[in-house]
């Protein structure tokens, strides 16, 4: 009897339906800020059970909108669920939300790019970074136009266990692009690898749960958007500083279509480039003939010790940047022309 008094007590009185309250609010999706509204529970609530056991947990909502997502998660059994919502013309609907479930739910009007979430839940729920994760989750279908570089962000605060990993390993359900979830996941050698599948890879286990086809959203993008959970590694792959992982990633993948090695050489000043990048792919002990989608993370490891090495070696290297160097050497339009020169660069 208890126990199903306290599943009840989980349970949301009626309510409108999100459509009632996007029509009551008069909610339109701006095309500007990449919203789409995912209307239909049984997908919400999936990717809430993707999220893991939420009862009694700590949560955070990215963007919640109209509240349909914020619904299955407070269905779900969150005991503390803060919203952050940057457009005000969310914010009465959520208050409803709130009245719904009283003392469970906590909106901030803000943007979740600059909001402090280590100031958002209470100290006592911290673990050790190698125990097991918080109960703490963060959640979120986020609007296409903040999703790559939130969860860049995110992977530098992972990397400094700051901001939401001040808590320990928390863990991080989110929406994407299809495109944009394939590249968090691709393997070693696939043509989706890329910038983005290194850096979240060397630092957390990355599952892409399902994909839900764009026909679900409205209104309806012109592509299907892919669910994906992070769950940061007790120890990360890569043992250097993440600015340093991260400027050695996008120097081998600036020239994805060519040999590793190119993207090597642009890390090290032209007097010094090539025996430098020799220096490096020997001690490293990685094929310069590889094309930088077939590294492995191991390949990465041991390219960022050596340059890590290079580095101390060599004071004032972790600073340059070949763009800079042939900025001065030839202005803005000699860069440009380098550029149309050689590949595209890969973007996250």
């Amino acid at each position: 009897m208890m126990a199903s008094n306290k599943l009840a007590s989980f349970r949301l009185p009626p309510l409108p339906t999100i459509g009632e309250i996007i029509k009551l609010y008069n909610l339109r999706a701006q095309k500007q800020l990449s919203q789409n509204f995912l209307l239909d529970m049984r997908l919400t609530d999936k990717i809430v059970r993707h999220a893991g056991k939420l009862r009694n947990a700590h949560v955070c909502e990215v963007g919640p909108g109209p509240g349909g997502l914020t619904r299955s998660i407070l269905s779900a059994g969150a005991a503390d669920l803060l919203v952050v919502e940057k457009d005000t013309r969310f914010i009465p609907g959520l208050k409803l939300l709130t009245e719904a479930a009283p003392g469970r739910m906590r909106i901030v009007h803000g943007d979740i790019l600059t909001y402090r979430m280590d100031r958002g839940f209470p100290t006592h729920i911290t673990r050790k970074w190698e125990d097991e994760p918080p109960n703490l989750h963060i959640i979120g279908n986020l609007p296409f136009n903040v999703s790559t570089p939130l969860i860049i962000k995110w992977l530098e605060n992972m990397a400094n266990q700051d901001g939401p990993f001040t808590f320990g390993r928390t863990q991080l359900t989110l929406t994407f692009q299809k495109e944009v979830a394939e590249r968090l996941t691709a393997s070693t050698g696939s043509r989706q690898r890329s910038r983005l599948s290194v850096m979240a890879q060397y630092l957390c286990t990355v599952t892409n749960c399902f994909t839900i086809p764009g026909r679900a959203f409205v209104p309806k993008p012109k592509v299907d958007v892919g669910v994906v959970h992070f769950t940061p590694l007790p120890q990360p792959q890569i043992q250097q500083p993440f600015k340093l992982v991260e400027k050695l990633v996008r120097n081998v993948f600036q020239f994805r279509r060519k040999r590793c090695h190119r993207g090597i050489e642009m890390l090290f000043p032209e007097a010094q480039r090539l025996e430098l990048a020799e220096a490096m792919m020997r001690r490293a002990d990685v094929d310069p003939t590889l094309r930088p989608t077939h590294l492995s993370i191991q390949d990465f490891q041991a390219l960022a010790d050596t340059y890590a090495g290079l580095c101390a070696e060599n004071p004032g290297l972790i600073a340059y940047e070949f763009r800079e160097e042939l900025r001065q050497k030839r202005g803005r339009k000699g860069l440009q022309e380098e550029e149309e020169e050689e590949e595209e660069e890969d973007r996250y």
